[in-house]
C-alpha cells in the first residue's frame, strides 16, 4: 500500500478530477453540447466495467491521476453490445472442384453413347422387312430360352424334393437309359416315320447310295434305322455301321450279306424324312439317274425291332 494510501486513510487513491477541455488562448469549450465540469461525478470509473465475471469490490485505477474518459461518454454496461456476424468467404475446395470434374465427364460420355446409338450405321442401312425379322428371330429365341429354363428349374425342383426328387431322378436316369439303349441299337423302338423302299440294278442301289440315304435321313432327324432285305435277313443301323458292295451282288451290311430290293425302316418326322431324301440333286435324283426306283411311304407306327449285339471291350471301363 503506498503512502498516499495512508494518509486517505480509505486504503484507495483519490480519483483524478477530469479536465475541462478549452478552447483557443484558455477560453472555454465553445462547442454547445459541452459537459460541465462541475456536472462531472468524481466517482465515475475511469474504464469500461469488466463484465459480470469480476469480483464484487471494483479495482482501483492502476496509477494514480490517471487521464479520465473523454467528456460525455457514457459507461457500456456489460452485455449491452453484441458482437457483430463476420461473414465468411465461400472458397472452392478442392472436393469440389473434383466431384464437378467428375459430373462433367458423366455428362460427356452420356451425350456420346445417345449420339453413338442414335447413329449406329448399321440399323441405319437396315430394311425395315430385315429389322422385322431379325426381332421376330430374336423373339422366338428368347421364347426358346425361357422354356429351357423353365424346364430345368421344374427339373431342379423335383430333385431337390426329398421322395419326389429320388422318384423324378430314378424316371430322368430311366429315360435317358432308353434314350441311349435306342441311339446304340441295344432297345427296339416303335414311332411315326418312313418305310423307304430300294429297288433296280446293282449300280443304281450300291452301298454309296444306301450310305448317302442313311446319312441324309440322319440330318433329317432320323432317331432309329434298320435295313431289310429281300430274304427277310435285317441289320440294325447305327453310327458304327458299314456298308460294302458285296463281290457277287448285293450288299455287306456289319458284316451281313443282304440281296435286294432292299427296305429302309426309319423313326422320325414323316415330312421332314419326305424332304431329306427327295433334294434336288440328292438321293432319289442319283437312284433314279441310274435305272433304280425309291419308293417312300408314311407310317405312323414303324417299329424297329432289329437289335445290334453290344460291343465287348477290352480296354474301356467306365468310370466311378
Amino acid at each position: 500500500m503506498s503512502e498516499e494510501h495512508r494518509e486517505t486513510g480509505t486504503g484507495w487513491p483519490q480519483p483524478a478530477e477530469p479536465a475541462r477541455p478549452s478552447g483557443p488562448a484558455g477560453e472555454p469549450d465553445p462547442r454547445p453540447d459541452a459537459p460541465d465540469p462541475d456536472e462531472l461525478s468524481p466517482l465515475a470509473p475511469a474504464g469500461p466495467v469488466e463484465p459480470a465475471e469480476q469480483e464484487d469490490v471494483p479495482s482501483p485505477a492502476e496509477e494514480p491521476g490517471a487521464a479520465a474518459e473523454e467528456p460525455g461518454a457514457a459507461a457500456e454496461e456489460p452485455g449491452a453490445a453484441e458482437a457483430k456476424p463476420v461473414p465468411v468467404s465461400r472458397r472452392l475446395t478442392s472436393a469440389g472442384a473434383m466431384i464437378a470434374v467428375l459430373l462433367a465427364l458423366l455428362g460427356f460420355t452420356l451425350v456420346v453413347q445417345l449420339k453413338t446409338t442414335s447413329t449406329d450405321p448399321t440399323l441405319a442401312a437396315t430394311r425395315e422387312e430385315d429389322l422385322v425379322r431379325i426381332s421376330s428371330d430374336l423373339d422366338s429365341r428368347e421364347r426358346r430360352l425361357r422354356q429351357d429354363i423353365e424346364a430345368l428349374e421344374e427339373s431342379q425342383r423335383q430333385l431337390r424334393s426329398g421322395e419326389q426328387g429320388r422318384q423324378a431322378a430314378l424316371e430322368e436316369a430311366t429315360r435317358r437309359a432308353d434314350e441311349l439303349g435306342i441311339l446304340a441299337g441295344s432297345l427296339p423302338a416303335v414311332g411315326p416315320g418312313l418305310s423307304v423302299r430300294f429297288e433296280g440294278p446293282d449300280k443304281a442301289v450300291s452301298a454309296v447310295r444306301i450310305l448317302d440315304a442313311v446319312q441324309e435321313l440322319r440330318g433329317a432327324g432320323a432317331e432309329a434305322m434298320q435295313i431289310v432285305g429281300s430274304d427277310g435277313a435285317a441289320v440294325r443301323i447305327i453310327a458304327s455301321t458299314y456298308f460294302v458292295d458285296g463281290p457277287a451282288g448285293g450288299l455287306v451290311v456289319d458284316g451281313r450279306r443282304l440281296s435286294g430290293p432292299y427296305v429302309i425302316l426309319v423313326i422320325g418326322d414323316p415330312p421332314t424324312l419326305r424332304t431329306a431324301l427327295n433334294i434336288p440333286g440328292g438321293v432319289v435324283a442319283s437312284v433314279e439317274e441310274d435305272g433304280g426306283n425309291v419308293t417312300p411311304e408314311d407310317s405312323e407306327a414303324v417299329e424297329v425291332s432289329q437289335l445290334h449285339a453290344p460291343i465287348k471291350l477290352e480296354h474301356a471301363r467306365p468310370v466311378s
